[in-house]
């Protein structure tokens, strides 16, 4: 069955928004409808498991596994009332840390203690507000500069980094997708930036070192 055009309906596929894609192709079965949502978002589902595996190999089975989910899986899972990116990268983080965990390179954030207070370290760092702050402070390095110390992080702050610079998640909705509280997700992106200016100064003093 065809979906018969209205004026509510863009002309083009590239001027609809992502939920009227999404009914297109759950309703009708149209797979131009489908391929515009991969072409707008394959590039950030791609980059966000490669930060975290750092293997094109690895990366394309991880990619072609999350896509072929995400076909299989929306008929049946997909609420229309949530944005369908954030859906898709629930799925491919998921997919993501399986393979992680099935290499045993994953570790549990809970299992780091502070080793005189025996407290989770997470639980002792600044809110939202002061993250913030550094935040912008991060945001403003070179991008490719950024990426590369961005890919030496632990993979739980690599992902929340990802998640809140890259593809613009709210904490709730990263704590939500990691399984974790808000404040641990604010306390992985603290520590994270503090990583990545040690990072930076690191980087600067070698510069002037070698002048």
């Amino acid at each position: 069955m065809r979906l018969k055009k209205s004026k509510h309906i863009p002309s083009s596929y590239d001027q609809m928004k992502d939920r009227e894609l999404v009914h297109l192709y759950r309703e009708d079965d149209d797979q131009l409808a489908f391929k515009e949502l991969m072409n707008r978002h394959q590039a950030k589902v791609y980059s966000y498991i490669f930060s975290m595996v750092h293997n094109r190999e690895v990366t394309n089975d991880i990619f072609q596994e999350t896509f072929t989910k995400v076909i299989t899986k929306m008929d049946d899972t997909y609420n229309e009332q949530g944005k369908w990116i954030a859906w898709v990268m629930r799925i491919a983080h998921n997919a993501t840390i399986d393979h992680i965990r099935k290499q045993k390179r994953f570790v549990d954030v809970n299992s780091s203690y502070d080793k005189e207070s025996k407290t989770d370290f997470y639980d002792r760092l600044p809110d939202d507000d002061a993250v913030g702050q550094q935040e912008k402070l991060e945001i403003d390095e070179s991008t490719s500069e950024l990426l590369e110390h961005i890919s030496n992080l632990p993979e739980e702050q690599r992902t929340v980094v990802m998640l809140r610079h890259y593809y613009e998640m709210p904490f709730k909705e990263i704590a939500d997708l990691t399984d974790v509280s808000i404040n641990t997700a604010l306390g992985r992106m603290r520590y994270a930036l503090i990583n990545l200016r040690k990072m930076f100064d690191e980087k600067r003093e070698k510069e002037k070192s070698s002048v």
